[in-house]
């Protein structure tokens, strides 16, 4: 039978931190269960964590992406409920307290200075504790208030020591990402002992530059190219013309100089000095009459410039763009049983009535949701969503093996990566939900899937501001996912096609 004793030790036990091994001091826990001093934890992470290498729990070792946890209420709450008996004082067999002498003594009573008020901040002597002025007030030992203040300064100096930790790294990675950034716009400038530890960061960082220059070149001179082509066309097509007129007008001007012949020939028959021979011929001949001059009527034919050029351009563009927008459609066996698809499997939307399709492992059975049939595993993709007038919708990509199955938790680590919009647009992140935008009015969003680089990127479709980007590590084949949301009938999702 377990007596008082034995109950006091394990629940000294359950207030203790395993890694300063005193009571709980501001408690937190973490997502295995864990609960460690929040202070305790961050050093602990700062000084055995990365972001390349995780962090873990110094119980159970788990890692986590991130520095994450969650205050415990419950703990601190009994430990300040706890913290007057005695025996929760301390857990760790404390030295015996080094005596400590006041200077000077009692102006009033001129008797050492032994105690110290905490009402009124300031040591007293025996006398006074008795005294009147003292006789309600909170007075303890002066040793035994030494000793809590040199433990309230510890855990200030682990604060600051934290939070200087935290100050020279945030320098470090502002300077090296200053320098990197001086040396992408300047890489024949010399580089110091310093710049040279990153040059595997710089050189990363001056391909990107060039791939920008290069992608963006390549639509530029393609645009420059079309241009060029339009315009000589435009001159041939009026060359063509121009040629058609010349060739009209030299048969125009040998017709009238065989007119004017004639007319000169009739006019000297008809002179008094012409005989009766000649003027005999000239009217046995016959009179050259040509009605079949008329103007060439060639008006140039540009109605093939008249076109929308741009439209016609962005069509043959297609061949150029490494990531051409994907024409999706919808996979019905992934449908949960209440929405609708339609418009040859591109339009989503909450039915009217449940269908009756059997439930296959990869449908959705609470979570009203969607996949595309298209599956990714490497390389770049992007897709647009039409969402106009749509109150509520989820949109993202998801692993090949997430969950489908009763309640789905949308966040990376159960293989979602979306955004949704509700009372105001939201990132589905691992903790919780992180406000994106107050409201949305964009009728279209845009999906840049990285398989490779692990980038799953939210545009506005219209303007292609960038809305939100998540960084991850793919490990199996994703699919894009959609959702019209719950309780919301007659309004739709529908995928846009280009071509």
């Amino acid at each position: 039978m377990a007596t008082a004793g034995d109950s006091r030790g394990e629940l000294q036990k359950e207030l203790v931190c395993s890694i300063c091994l005193d009571y709980f001091d501001d408690p937190v826990i973490l997502k295995c269960g864990h609960n460690f001093c929040r202070m305790c934890i961050l050093m602990h992470w700062e000084e055995n964590g990365g972001d390349d290498v995780g962090y873990q729990c110094p119980e159970c070792r788990m890692v986590f992406a991130k520095m994450s946890f969650t205050k415990n209420y419950l703990v601190k709450n009994l430990v300040d409920k706890l913290s007057d008996f005695d025996y929760l004082k301390t857990c760790r067999p404390s030295a015996p307290a080094k005596p400590v002498k006041m200077d000077g003594k009692c102006e009033r009573h001129h008797e050492e200075l032994k105690l110290y008020c905490h009402t009124d901040r300031k040591p007293i002597c025996v006398v006074c504790r008795e005294s009147r002025a003292h006789r309600h007030h909170d007075v303890a030992p002066v040793p035994e208030v030494v000793e809590d203040m040199k433990s309230e300064l510890k855990l200030r100096l682990i604060k600051l020591n934290w939070q200087k930790s935290m100050c020279v790294r945030v320098k470090s990675t502002d300077e090296q990402a200053k320098t990197d950034v001086k040396w992408i716009y300047d890489p024949r400038g010399g580089l110091d002992a310093e710049s040279q530890t990153s040059i595997s960061q710089q050189l990363k960082k001056q391909a990107l530059k060039e791939k920008i220059e290069e992608d963006v070149g390549a639509l530029v001179q393609f645009l420059l190219d079309e241009k060029d082509d339009l315009l000589e066309r435009l001159e041939a097509e009026a060359e063509a013309t121009i040629g058609l007129i010349d060739a009209n007008l030299k048969r125009v001007e040998s017709e009238t100089a065989k007119v004017d012949k004639a007319i000169t020939e009739i006019q000297n028959q008809l002179s008094d000095s012409a005989n009766f021979e000649s003027i005999s011929n000239s009217y046995l001949s016959p009179c050259h009459v040509n009605l079949s001059v008329q103007a060439s009527n060639s008006p140039p034919d540009f109605s093939e410039f008249t076109g929308p050029f741009q439209l016609i351009m962005w069509k043959k563009m297609m061949h150029v763009l490494h990531t051409m927008p994907q024409n999706l459609t919808l996979d019905l066996d992934t449908a949960h049983p209440s929405l609708a698809i339609s418009d040859f499997d591109t339009k989503v939307e909450e039915g009217r009535v449940r269908s009756q399709e059997p439930d296959m492992p990869q449908r959705f059975t609470r979570f009203f949701g969607v996949l595309a049939t298209a599956q990714y595993s490497s390389g770049q993709h992007y897709w647009e969503v039409d969402v106009r007038d749509k109150g509520v919708w989820y949109l993202g990509v998801t692993t090949e093996y997430s969950n489908r199955k009763g309640f789905v938790n949308l966040s990376p680590s159960a293989g979602y990566w979306s955004l949704c919009l509700q009372d105001r647009l939201y990132a589905n992140e691992e903790d919780s939900r992180v406000p994106v935008a107050d409201y949305w009015n964009s009728p279209r969003v845009g999906v840049f899937l990285d398989y490779d680089r692990g980038h799953v990127t939210f545009f506005d479709a219209v303007t292609m501001k960038r809305i939100y980007n998540f960084v991850t590590y793919f490990d199996e084949p994703v699919s894009p996912f959609f959702s019209p949301g719950k309780n919301d009938p007659g309004s739709r999702l529908q995928i846009c096609h280009f071509y």
